[in-house]
């Protein structure tokens, strides 16, 4: 039987399979997480196979549609072109973990449901994180702020009017003491 770890015979020019690969630790939507990686992994398929956040979409898989789009360290990145051992000590954010442990919507999944701010919903949790990272930064964004933002990810539905008021939505939810602006 071959051994990887072993066997200088390996498939990658006689480097062990141990060499190629490394631990790593991270936080993921608040809790401490940790994994072996291959040193070619990016972050989305980490995400999606190690730790079942399906809402981190693949699509382009060249960082330039937005939908696999997390925060890491609160900065909005893209998963597909982000290599997994970056986020060595890093906290990584989806939108698995925007809504509270008992399920209440966060600010801006419930602005996005109020105003329509998805059609198919393919690109919305990658809007959703674009969002919720540029809500940290710039609590009270005005259009053009937001749409400088959102031009990072691609929606292919709504023409981006009804992204643009769920942002703004988003935005009078997050500054209520209480999450619940009229």
């Amino acid at each position: 039987m071959h051994d990887p770890d072993t066997d200088p015979g390996t498939a990658d020019a006689g480097v062990p399979a141990s060499v190629l690969a490394t631990s790593i630790e991270f936080g993921l939507n608040g809790e401490k997480r940790h994994c072996r990686i291959e040193s070619s992994s990016v972050l989305l398929d980490v995400l999606r196979d190690e730790f079942g956040c399906r809402g981190v979409r693949r699509s382009c898989e060249r960082g330039v549609c937005g939908a696999c789009t997390v925060l890491v360290d609160g900065v909005p990145v893209a998963s597909c072109s982000t290599f997994a051992f970056a986020v060595e000590g890093a906290s990584v954010e989806t939108v698995e973990g925007l809504a509270a442990a008992d399920g209440t919507l966060s600010p801006q999944q419930r602005a996005f449901a109020e105003c329509g701010g998805y059609q198919c919903g393919f690109c919305t949790s990658g809007m959703l994180m674009l969002t919720t990272g540029l809500l940290r930064r710039e609590p009270r964004p005005d259009r053009g702020t937001i749409r400088e933002w959102i031009s990072s990810n691609t929606c292919r539905c709504t023409g981006y009017e009804m992204i643009m008021e769920s942002v703004e939505r988003a935005a009078e939810l997050t500054a209520a003491p209480d999450g619940d602006s009229e």
